[in-house]
């Protein structure tokens, strides 16, 4: 059985929120698309709300980028943190479900965004080797969900963790709106 009481075993293409207990910096109310899991091989992702400030166009001042200049850069996660890789997202109404590419070359970049799909530029990745995910899981420092037409969109990422948990019902709302230091209270 998985985590989502089904024989499904592959998180691919869900998302995971880090528990508000999790306060390791990197991952600290952090909203994660898995765009690659097995339980034999591990999972790969993508952290989607944590902007570092910068577009493309900074980091690649090149006419070749030209596209994509205005593209914000999020930070993907610990993993190879010295690549800049382009993704695309989308939300088909039809299946009521998310679609995505990753690894992305920036002329391919340019074709998705062409196409009408959301072009994410990430620095560094978020990787897990075999059983380390699962294992995560079961020590409740992620909470999977499946994934939701606003995460396609760019604006709202700061806010996004808090109100995917506020979500999930009242307790968790609590928990949401709880400050980060409960001394300031």
């Amino acid at each position: 059985m998985s985590i989502f009481g089904t024989d499904e075993k592959s998180l691919r293409g869900k998302i995971i929120l880090a528990d508000p207990r999790l306060k390791e910096a990197t991952f600290h109310q952090s909203v994660l698309l898995l765009t690659e899991h097995s339980e034999e091989h591990g999972a790969l992702g993508y952290i989607l709300n944590r902007p570092i400030g910068k577009t493309v166009g900074e980091l690649l001042p090149d006419p070749a980028f030209e596209e994509l200049q205005d593209i914000p850069v999020f930070m993907g996660g610990p993993v190879n943190v010295e690549h800049l890789t382009f993704s695309a997202i989308a939300w088909s109404d039809y299946g009521d479900s998310l679609q995505f590419v990753t690894h992305l070359s920036a002329k391919e970049a340019v074709m998705h965004q062409m196409e009408g799909f959301s072009v994410r530029a990430f620095v560094g990745y978020s990787g897990w080797s075999e059983g380390q995910l699962e294992d995560e899981l079961e020590q409740d420092a992620w909470i999977p969900r499946s994934a939701e037409k606003r995460i396609v969109e760019i604006s709202g990422m700061d806010t996004l963790w808090k109100e995917m948990l506020r979500d999930m019902g009242p307790w968790h709302q609590i928990i949401a709106d709880e400050p980060d230091d409960p001394g300031m209270n």
